[in-house]
């Protein structure tokens, strides 16, 4: 930092405190305040936006992979047993399928959805910081503003015998004033456009979502339900009548009934 640049951060964070024990007036725009307020929530939601795709990403990746381990000890706990049977099979078929879908993550999932959901959301979340630093710019020269107008009216209350003090503090707060109003002006016209802007920007890539997510359950639906026609017309019907609770409560009475089950 300068050292000019250094006097104006000592001379604002004066005007800063003055104002806060009312020595110095503090210029109040509501109009910008209002402004500022939903920017801020439109910011606050864009990141919470960004970091919810991403956990969403993170989850289908740990449930498909999760899924395939369960396939695999499943398959395994089938095969131990007899790997002729239509329980072994469909202990296979279910491995292979759970396979599949975890390779259409990768392959068919996890770009697409970073190109059109993460990316965008990321441009957008990247815009925050140059928007916040005009933003802070702004409370600078209105430091600067309130501090020049602050020394103008103290020299028409009381004029100093210096006759050139009154047009040079006349020249310092105009000038600060028009600073101050060029910036303030730009963001009450420009905050509500970026905010208006926000919902044709993200429509694609939420369309965009729901469709991948409708892929994906067409394939989940499509790849696992080819793994029913491995059991038996009896399974299945005993399912859909809700007679297979009984089935498994009367199979683990007979377990229970096992000696080194404590019978």
């Amino acid at each position: 930092m300068s050292w000019s640049g250094f006097k104006k951060a000592v001379d604002r964070a004066g005007t800063s405190l003055m104002q806060k024990t009312g020595q110095i007036e503090r210029t109040v725009d509501r109009e910008f305040a209002d402004e500022e307020s939903r920017y801020k929530q439109f910011e606050k939601e864009t990141m919470a936006l960004q970091k919810e795709s991403k956990a969403y990403l993170e989850a289908m990746r740990s449930m498909t992979a999760a899924q395939a381990r369960l396939a695999a000890t499943i398959d395994t706990f089938y095969g131990a047993a007899d790997r002729n049977s239509d329980g072994a099979m469909a202990g296979h078929a279910y491995k292979r399928s759970v396979e599949d879908l975890d390779g259409v993550i990768t392959k068919e999932f996890e770009q697409p959805y970073r190109t059109t959901i993460l990316e965008p959301v990321g441009k957008m979340a990247a815009m925050f910081p140059m928007v916040n630093e005009t933003i802070a710019k702004r409370e600078k020269k209105m430091l600067d503003y309130d501090s020049a107008r602050s020394r103008l009216r103290k020299l028409v209350d009381k004029p100093s015998e210096d006759p050139t003090k009154l047009p040079r503090a006349q020249q310092e707060h105009d000038e600060a004033k028009e600073i101050f109003d060029m910036l303030n002006d730009q963001l009450i016209a420009e905050l509500p456009q970026l905010l208006d802007l926000r919902i044709p920007y993200f429509d694609p890539s939420f369309e965009s979502m729901i469709r991948m997510q409708v892929k994906f359950a067409e394939e989940g639906y499509e790849k696992l339900g080819g793994v029913q026609r491995y059991f038996s017309e009896s399974v299945r019907d005993d399912y859909a009548a809700g007679q297979l609770d009984a089935q498994v409560e009367g199979v683990l009475q007979e377990m229970k009934e096992l000696s080194i089950c404590g019978a």
